[in-house]
């Protein structure tokens, strides 16, 4: 019925589809109805802002961030990621976050790209969804990132407990030599029966086999002693074939989950073709650090929740990577407790918290212009 036809027949319910209309109208022009990717395409942008040392790998993150958004139809991954995220996981649900790297001597405990990440989307998933975090990672690796989930919040305890009653997350230990890992892999997917695996800053291993440094460094160079890095790789492999949905941050290519994108990272990173892990995940998220790219999950969360405060702020965000660094987590350009990250100042990583904090809170006020418009 056309509204001509409405006003001869009623004029009342002209009036209300008139309304109608319009308000259509003003919510396309100020794009409602695309609100989910306006928001992530601005969340990506955040993410994916390079600012690293000419000394290291550099002018890369968007070209790899440009092909694993053809993985996602052309729409913003940390959106898309959010979005699966939503779709799969309910209460008391696991979900396993894969995090850890650095080995001794010169990151005996890890680094503080990582576990901050792990923990801020861990909690937006406990919070939000009421899911079991699982972190999976070495020994040596498990105070920062308990550390990182105390610090907001966030209680590790026993799996029964966190799974029975909801206290919070836990931690699962990887095999201590990597000849435990096949029948460890198995394990662990019967035992958590996970929805989703989050990998944020765990590296993968390149075509030789072998883990790489982002600057092509096997990482037995670093440390020799068999077991000081396990290859985690095969409980995504295995994930993969089990139907489970499998996401992969990170920062230079060397990581779980860039073997969705492999031709690009060889094609545009520096020494690539030996570093370049293998491993695909469905979803990767190329960003300017692997920490930044979980934030950018975690406030896509927060927008479809409409929750803003699932998103941490920049206060707990320095108390987190404080936390983090007084751990053993220390930060890896300079190997070091100095408040930065990837070589980058910690308030940087504030002010991010910051914008993606600002731009979810913005876009899920109501509609308006102000009192002056």
């Amino acid at each position: 019925m056309t509204v001509i036809r409405a006003l001869k027949l009623n004029s009342s319910v002209a009036i209300v589809i008139v309304k109608a209309i319009e308000s259509a109208r003003v919510a396309f022009k100020l794009g409602k109805f695309q609100m989910p990717d306006i928001t992530g395409n601005v969340i990506d942008r955040i993410c994916t802002i390079e600012a690293r040392n000419r000394g290291m790998p550099h002018d890369f993150i968007m070209r790899l961030y440009e092909a694993a958004r053809e993985l996602t139809d052309g729409r913003p991954i940390s959106m898309m990621a959010a979005e699966k995220l939503v779709e799969t996981v309910g209460k008391r649900d696991v979900v396993l976050v894969l995090t850890g790297a650095g080995l001794k001597p010169i990151l005996p405990e890890g680094e503080n790209d990582g576990p901050p990440g792990a923990a801020a989307l861990s909690r937006a998933l406990y919070w939000g969804l009421g899911a079991v975090p699982v972190y999976v990672l070495e020994r040596h690796h498990a105070r920062p990132v308990i550390a990182s989930s105390h610090s907001l919040g966030l209680m590790v305890k026993e799996f029964d407990d966190a799974k029975k009653y909801g206290l919070g997350a836990a931690i699962e230990y990887a095999p201590p030599l990597q000849d435990g890992v096949p029948d460890w892999v198995n394990d662990v997917l019967d035992q958590y029966n996970p929805k989703a695996i989050i990998c944020t800053e765990r590296i993968g291993p390149g075509k030789n086999g072998a883990m790489h440094s982002a600057t092509a460094m096997a990482l037995t160079d670093f440390d020799p002693t068999p077991g000081a890095a396990v290859d985690t790789s095969p409980l995504v492999e295995e994930a993969t074939r089990r139907g489970i949905l499998t996401i992969g941050v990170g920062d230079h290519g060397n990581e779980i989950g860039f073997g969705a994108i492999y031709d690009t990272v060889v094609e545009t990173v520096e020494k690539a073709d030996v570093m370049a892990a293998v491993t695909p995940t469905d979803i990767v998220f190329p960003v300017m650090m692997s920490n930044w790219g979980c934030y950018g999950i975690e406030a896509a969360l927060a927008f479809l929740l409409k929750r803003a405060e699932l998103m941490h702020t920049p206060e707990q965000e320095e108390r987190m990577l404080r936390d983090c660094l007084n751990a053993g987590g220390l930060e890896a350009a300079y190997c070091s407790t100095q408040f930065l990250v990837d070589g980058l100042e910690g308030e940087a990583s504030m002010a991010v918290v910051q914008l993606l904090g600002s731009v979810i809170r913005k876009n899920l006020e109501p509609v308006s212009r102000g009192l002056a418009h």
